[in-house]
């Protein structure tokens, strides 16, 4: 019954909310350039299915790509920080310094750099960018909060500093690792629409440049159609990564075991 009751209520909470932004627009007779209904969302995401399809599979391959790449790269750079403290002082604060940088003031710089001719490679560089800085602090927090007495016994045992990381420190980060991934995905798909609104100018073919386009054009339900793909596709991202973490984490970890009693 509670399983139930977790996914059918904040569907009926949706639905509710639907039925009377529907009824609130028609009632006082609100024009669609402001605020449209959702049955004249439904229309627009009908009637522009194929073209925002084909915009949401942009926008999706710029936000993996760039995921893929920050989770590489930051548990790459957080395994180096664990095996030598001189590295790890001499770059974090630059990791920091890039965390902090607000993307939009970055991004234009980096497509210069890279250049329009490659503006696919310019936006997962700047997608990276969001997404790539809780990898590396989690998986570092991860890596640091190894249990000191398992290190101590299996140094005792004899084990090389790559056993070590390979069979106590990683499993043990694996669940920094993954809560991180949650945040980092959703990170991503944010840096790839900021990235796509700066690209502007019809050069980056994702939603975020659908939803510049029907704002220039007025045409606010295919605005809100776009804004209602962005949010499913980060639901969708967000519950495959809790799908992994579950997958991972269920059958030994105190975070994703089933609570007795």
């Amino acid at each position: 019954m509670n399983a139930v009751l977790k996914y059918a209520l904040p569907s009926i909470l949706g639905i509710a909310v639907l039925a009377i932004w529907e009824y609130l627009v028609r009632h006082f007779d609100i024009p669609p350039f402001v605020l449209p209904a959702p049955s004249a969302i439904g229309g627009a995401l009908a009637e522009n299915f194929t073209s925002l399809m084909a915009s949401l599979w942009t926008t999706l391959r710029v936000t993996l790509e760039a995921f893929a790449l920050a989770v590489a790269g930051g548990v790459a750079l957080a395994v180096l920080f664990s095996q030598s403290k001189a590295i790890e002082n001499a770059l974090y604060p630059y990791a920091v310094v890039l965390q902090v940088t607000p993307v939009v003031a970055i991004a234009p710089l980096i497509l210069i750099w890279v250049g329009f001719e490659r503006i696919n490679l310019a936006l997962v560089i700047i997608a990276f960018i969001v997404a790539f800085f809780p990898i590396l602090s989690n998986t570092t927090l991860g890596i640091r909060s190894t249990d000191h007495n398992l290190i101590d016994l299996f140094r005792l045992y004899g084990a090389s500093r790559w056993q070590i990381l390979r069979r106590l420190q990683l499993p043990s980060a694996l669940p920094y690792l993954l809560g991180a991934m949650k945040i980092s995905g959703g990170l991503a798909l944010i840096g790839a629409v900021v990235a796509e609104f700066v690209a502007g100018s019809g050069t980056a073919s994702g939603l975020a440049w659908h939803i510049v386009e029907a704002g220039n054009r007025l045409e606010i339900a295919k605005m809100f159609a776009a804004l209602g793909l962005l949010a499913a596709l980060g639901i969708a991202i967000f519950s495959a990564l809790s799908l992994l973490e579950w997958g991972l984490l269920h059958r030994w970890h105190e975070s994703a075991l089933k609570k007795q009693g």
